[in-house]
């Protein structure tokens, strides 16, 4: 596969900032295959993403980084440049449900998600076979409805050995406080099994199925204090009729949760989303 390193940044907009990027780039030799940026008219930010072929440039990226700087300080960018050929490290959390577990770990197992998969937590043994049957670690970690601090306390340590570049909850159907919220900020990826902000907390599709909706939807986020109420990465939809049970909207509903995720764990590790106070901005 082709290296790029993957240059994003934010900073208030004015004139000049991409010309000044670009210039940079090209004096260096280097040849921008992918180049999307946004202009957020009422907050007055500039965020930009650019993939950069790494063997078009004449320098190392630490060279890059160094000397890029002084542009940075110039337009006050928020900024960082990744390297593709080091795949982003997660860690990934479920319960007793498998299915969003399972498709993320088939799609990293093919090489379709370009991850390092650190461990997977769960509060539930259930999980453990498929999970080993992969050769990745498992920390069973039971949560006590009366006091859950030493579930959350254990987990943060294990997260905490573990490093990672993003934290997928896949189905982990505990209520994250909000210390851990704040400390792994940005790197918290939830699926919601509804298309928010229709239908928070639990049960959604039952809610769903007593509102009548004719559609349903999954909706991939960040996790904040706020329940349910994070920053959209992705989201996806199916059709349902008045026909179908509640049951029947759980069982449409577990391919979107799985798609959804996938595309926003995806958008994640790619570098593809920047966040925007309580909104995204993903190029695609």
């Amino acid at each position: 596969m082709d290296r790029f390193y993957r240059l994003t940044l934010s900073c208030p907009d004015r004139v000049g900032i991409v010309a000044a990027v670009s210039r940079y780039v090209a004096d260096l030799g280097g040849w921008i295959t992918e180049a999307d940026h946004h202009a957020d008219a009422r907050s007055g930010q500039f965020m930009m993403r650019n993939e950069i072929r790494a063997d078009s440039l004449d320098v190392s990226v630490d060279d890059f980084r160094r000397d890029f700087e002084d542009i940075a300080s110039e337009f006050e960018m928020n900024w960082k440049v990744t390297d593709s050929a080091a795949s982003k490290r997660v860690v990934l959390m479920a319960s007793r449900a498998a299915h969003c577990l399972s498709d993320i770990l088939h799609r990293w197992s093919v090489r379709e998600l370009p991850i390092d998969i650190a461990c997977v937590i769960s509060n539930h043994e259930k999980l453990r076979a498929l999970v080993e049957w992969h050769g990745i670690p498992y920390h069973h970690v039971p949560a006590d409805r009366s006091n859950k601090e030493p579930h959350f306390e254990e987990v943060c340590s294990i997260i905490e050995a573990a490093a990672p570049d993003a934290i997928v909850l896949a189905r982990y159907m505990q209520i994250v406080p909000p210390d851990l919220c704040r400390r792994f900020a940005g790197r918290l990826i939830n699926i919601h099994h509804s298309f928010l902000p229709a239908f928070v907390g639990a049960r959604p599709y039952h809610q769903a199925h007593a509102r009548g909706v004719k559609l349903i939807g999954a909706t991939c986020h960040y996790v904040t204090e706020d329940l349910d109420a994070g920053p959209i990465i992705a989201q996806d939809v199916v059709q349902v009729q008045h026909r179908h049970s509640a049951s029947d909207l759980i069982r449409l509903g577990r391919d979107v949760e799985c798609t959804t995720l996938a595309r926003g764990v995806r958008a994640h590790v790619e570098d593809r989303v920047l966040i925007h106070g309580n909104k995204t901005v993903v190029f695609a």
